[in-house]
């Protein structure tokens, strides 16, 4: 008998009280009693078109119809078939605009919680599951990997389980990618993170860490050591600024600085070596998930006032809905349809505040969003003693630096084609060093089809 509730089961969270001043897992995840409640919610349309709204093509009324049975193994291994993240992407992937969006339950309600049932069902495993995968046959070819975060997983993965030996090659001393610098705790605990990498070494992918490709060794390095293919999924770490007067005064972070600080160094913790600012009163500019990342850091940090400066209204922030109420539960204060256009500090330059403007909206840019206008005369002066700029990212110029006939766009991604092959014969690219920062999913779903073109590829080679 289907569950015809419009709702769906709702996540068991902490508290906005108590979460707000620790890191531990805001969403505490169904029981299996939810779980199973809200599988039964899914109709098993024969069209399926949440499956058309997943960039990795999980089938998904399958692994539902196996919740509802209280098979949640077996529901695993379903979304194993297409995800090599699955723990990861019930935690952090927008389901909301992709499969759920899809869901012909939303027409006359809610849709069916399918990220939280993924999230459900990968944590299972993790605490039930005490096999290890079984090894693929090797297949004599050698892939190399750049990059430890989706994309770069995804690829590894994809390719493991065809048999392919794949070493992936980290920058930093820690593999996870934007996955451990760039999630927070409570939002996304490492250990999920470190399981999931546990899983695809169990495939045979050899992880290798403080490898900055185009500094100790070159895309061209990597084909004379014998691999075959290279696949760039080396994220985009480049901050960017305003470049405003002020902006380089001390107390300034970007928030790729700030989060990795706080998220992979453990700043927040007494014990750890690396400082971070524990300000009173923090100016976060930028209105996307990160921005919210690094407020809700911020306040978990001690400050008193924490403000998010944002140059539209709140219908055209970036964020997820459900971090924008998260923040909002957790004290963050909206400055909405405003924008610095200065950063004041005192004498010994820490910085005391931001001038700002506010904006009004006016006709859609080329992004579909209203553009933002100054309103003449309209500067005030919000008090701050830290400033962190979360208004996006670039990929870093290293490889392309130091990679001949790589071609990429003006602002610096790289070129590929619809099967992530770039200019140069063997290296195919995806993710966030692509497209410029986008979602996880997004990042996981190029990584999966380069890892298909790549053994299309080697497969033919003669």
């Amino acid at each position: 008998m289907p569950n015809m509730s419009l709702k769906k089961n709702e996540m068991p969270v902490q508290s906005a009280e108590e979460r707000n001043k620790n890191f531990s897992e805001v969403a505490l995840g169904y029981t299996e009693e939810q779980a199973v409640d809200e599988a039964q919610r899914c109709l098993h349309c024969k069209h399926k078109p949440c499956v058309g709204g997943c960039p990795v093509q999980i089938d998904i009324p399958a692994f539902i119809e196996r919740v509802a049975a209280r098979d949640f193994e077996g529901a695993y291994q379903i979304i194993g078939q297409s995800s090599s993240l699955p723990a990861v992407c019930g935690r952090v992937c927008p389901q909301e605009t992709q499969c759920e969006a899809k869901c012909v339950r939303g027409i006359k309600g809610e849709p069916v919680a399918i990220g939280r049932l993924e999230r459900f069902v990968a944590d299972y495993h993790n605490a039930h599951c005490k096999t290890a995968p079984v090894r693929p046959v090797p297949n004599g070819h050698k892939v190399a990997v750049v990059g430890s975060g989706p994309s770069g997983l995804t690829c590894a993965g994809d390719l493991a389980k065809k048999g392919y030996a794949v070493t992936v090659l980290e920058a930093l001393h820690t593999a996870g990618g934007v996955l451990v610098y760039g999630s927070p705790e409570f939002r996304l605990p490492k250990i999920i993170v470190e399981k999931e990498i546990e899983g695809l070494k169990a495939l045979g992918v050899e992880v290798e860490t403080d490898m900055v490709i185009g500094k100790v060794l070159s895309v061209d390095e990597l084909f004379d050591m014998g691999y075959e293919a290279v696949f760039i999924g080396s994220g985009a770490g480049l901050p960017r600024f305003m470049n405003i007067e002020g902006e380089n005064a001390k107390g300034v972070y970007s928030a790729n600085e700030f989060l990795t600080r706080v998220n992979l160094m453990k700043a927040y913790r007494e014990d750890s070596d690396t400082p971070v600012m524990r300000a009173k009163s923090v100016a976060v500019v930028g209105g996307g998930n990160v921005a919210m990342d690094a407020a809700r850091c911020a306040k978990r940090l001690g400050a008193e006032n924490v403000y998010i400066v944002y140059r539209r209204s709140e219908a055209e922030l970036p964020a997820r809905a459900e971090e924008v109420e998260h923040a909002k539960e957790e004290g963050v204060v909206f400055r909405l349809l405003s924008n610095p256009v200065k950063i004041l500090a005192d004498e010994q330059d820490f910085v005391k505040g931001v001038e700002c403007v506010e904006m009004t909206l006016g006709e859609p840019d080329e992004s579909g969003r209203r553009r933002p206008v100054e309103k003449e005369g309209s500067n005030f002066v919000l008090e701050a003693d830290c400033v962190i700029m979360a208004i996006g990212t670039s990929p870093n110029p290293l490889i392309k630096s130091t990679t001949a006939g790589l071609e990429t766009e003006k602002w610096g991604g790289i070129i590929v084609d619809e099967n992530g092959l770039t200019s140069r014969k063997g290296v195919y690219a995806g993710g966030d060093a692509v497209t410029g920062a986008a979602t996880v999913i997004l990042a996981m779903g190029a990584g999966k089809t380069a890892a298909n073109a790549i053994d299309e590829q080697l497969k033919n080679a003669k």
